[in-house]
């Protein structure tokens, strides 16, 4: 494990200072690894994608416990500089741990062995896109655990009815079960943030069956929540070409028009979009 002073020699051999441009601050606690591997569950037969490894604190731990570890690497630094960390502190874990260069929200495929689950500390600013993009883009993920911003882990988890409950909570129930596993305080990073940071996991679940697509119900997610305190009926009236288009909509999916999109489930929103995509008007037919 990389501890404080570990990390800091390795950033001034690099001349690596934190930006915060790319969301980065490095974990300095090995207490904080362990339990990161041990909230996500990782076992031998587990290939992890760990998702900005920076300069390798969680990459070691997850490499100590999982056949294998594809760290994901945007800044090109610390991509080429990670398999010597691994060497000169863990050799015999160095064959486990596999560097791509690369921004993880454009990576759409891997070569080789599949991941099977997520687990990163993500930067702030893109991690809930990056969840998303990962568990759209590899159905091999069959669960994950991520340390974001508090804030972020609140919303990611919020469960309907929730005043956070939003567009990240229902685009991340699509995939599976949710839920927050515990909150990490800021000193066990260099720098230090001025947020706490929370860990959240997914579980992924079945595929949906649904007639319709998950562009078409991500849509309906956005359309709803794109003016948060209009009701369905108002808020999918662009969506859905008109008010009065959206209430016969929202009526043959059984769901109450005066309801706002915080009170709806994922199971829902399919709903609405799988009317919606049998339901044309003619001012549709036109187009």
């Amino acid at each position: 494990m990389l501890g404080p002073r570990d990390i800091r020699e390795i950033a001034d051999r690099l001349n690596i200072r934190p930006t915060k441009s790319l969301g980065q601050n490095f974990v300095i606690d090995a207490n904080t690894v362990r339990r990161i591997v041990r909230s996500a569950d990782i076992g031998t037969a587990d290939v992890v994608l760990e998702v900005g490894p920076g300069l390798g604190s969680l990459t070691l731990g997850l490499a100590g416990v999982a056949a294998g570890v594809i760290a994901v690497e945007v800044d090109p630094v610390l991509a080429r500089a990670l398999p010597d960390t691994i060497t000169s502190h863990q050799p015999d874990l160095s064959h486990r741990v596999n560097v791509i260069e690369a921004d993880a929200l454009r990576l759409l495929h891997i070569d080789g062995v599949q991941p099977t689950a997520l687990v990163a500390n993500l930067p702030y600013n893109i991690a809930v896109p990056v969840l998303l993009h990962v568990l759209a883009t590899f159905p091999s993920v069959s669960k994950a655990l991520v340390m974001v911003q508090r804030e972020v882990a609140d919303r990611l988890a919020a469960e309907p009815g929730n005043k956070v409950y939003g567009v990240p909570s229902v685009k991340a129930r699509w995939y599976g079960d949710v839920r927050s596993v515990g909150r990490v305080g800021p000193n066990v990073f260099w720098p230090t943030p001025r947020v706490d940071s929370g860990l959240v996991s997914v579980t992924r679940g079945p595929v949906r069956k649904t007639s319709t697509s998950r562009e078409e119900v991500f849509a309906v997610v956005d359309a709803a929540f794109s003016q948060r305190r209009k009701t369905l009926r108002a808020a999918l009236a662009n969506w859905a070409g008109s008010p009065a288009h959206a209430e016969e909509i929202l009526t043959i999916a059984g769901v109450d028009r005066g309801l706002r999109g915080e009170a709806l489930t994922v199971d829902q929103f399919i709903r609405i979009a799988e009317v919606g995509s049998r339901v044309v008007h003619p001012s549709s037919d036109a187009h």
